[in-house]
């Protein structure tokens, strides 16, 4: 494991490079991109649990504004994450010369996975996303609102703090864009008939910052899905294993 920064569009971002012991020749590269208050060291240890579990190396960064990366200077705009899907994650994979990504995002992460596969420049060879937004449901807005009360309180920025070298830029920046009044119309669905590589989708039941509906409109499209009890926002803290078994199986389908 190999913690460094690459310089990319004029911003200074955090990185995580893994190797995995037992890699084996042909396989992707994982990719982890974060949630929305997330950060390299939000991911804690599961990239190298998957990277170790499936025997790939694994790239994780911080996106600007983000843990270590450099600050947010600018509110972010309503199609902030198309940005990061089509500009800024190519100019990471070729910093880091990656041909045959894997991309694992969760949540806004799992959304910019989503945007970059669609891309007819893409070279994403499989995604895994868990807990991903497609479109803006209520239940998002609800929640995010009630977020924004407990940083507000103190409680959470005090957790925050220890990830984020600029929390409130941090949350800011993600909450006052969620709670844009043009934000509620964003979406991505028609962007989805234009992924051509196989993609897991992962939901949590009782997931407090999205419906089945996101996975509904992810499995009209022909991605795999599935559907965790006693699972929130974030399956891969909650039903780490299921996560795992979901990336392997993922993995058999890309085999020769």
């Amino acid at each position: 494991m190999t913690e460094c920064f690459a310089e990319i569009a004029g911003d200074t971002l955090e990185c995580r490079l893994i190797t995995a012991q037992s890699a084996r020749k042909g396989m992707p590269t994982l990719v982890f991109l974060h949630e929305g208050l997330g950060s390299v060291q939000l991911w804690r240890d599961t990239p190298e649990r998957l990277c170790t579990a499936v025997g790939c190396d694994g790239l994780v960064y911080s996106r600007m504004g983000y843990g270590a990366s450099s600050r947010l200077i600018a509110p972010r705009p309503v199609k902030f994450m198309e940005r990061e899907a089509e500009e800024v994650l190519p100019l990471v994979l070729d910093h880091f010369a990656i041909e045959r990504p894997l991309l694992v995002g969760h949540s806004d992460g799992g959304s910019i996975a989503l945007i970059y596969a669609s891309l007819a420049k893409s070279r994403a060879v499989a995604a895994l996303v868990m807990a991903a937004h497609v479109f803006v449901e209520d239940i998002a807005l609800d929640a995010i609102a009630a977020t924004r009360e407990a940083y507000l309180g103190g409680a959470l920025r005090e957790r925050l703090r220890r990830f984020h070298d600029d929390v409130d830029g941090a949350f800011f920046g993600w909450n006052d864009i969620w709670l844009d009044a043009d934000f509620a119309a964003w979406t991505i669905t028609s962007r989805l008939a234009g992924i051509s590589c196989p993609v897991v989708v992962i939901q949590g039941e009782d997931d407090e910052y999205g419906t089945m509906a996101q996975v509904d409109a992810l499995e009209a499209h022909g991605a795999r899905a599935y559907r965790l009890a006693r699972c929130r926002h974030s399956p891969h803290r909650d039903q780490p294993e299921a996560v795992k078994n979901a990336l392997v199986e993922l993995l058999h389908t890309l085999a020769p």
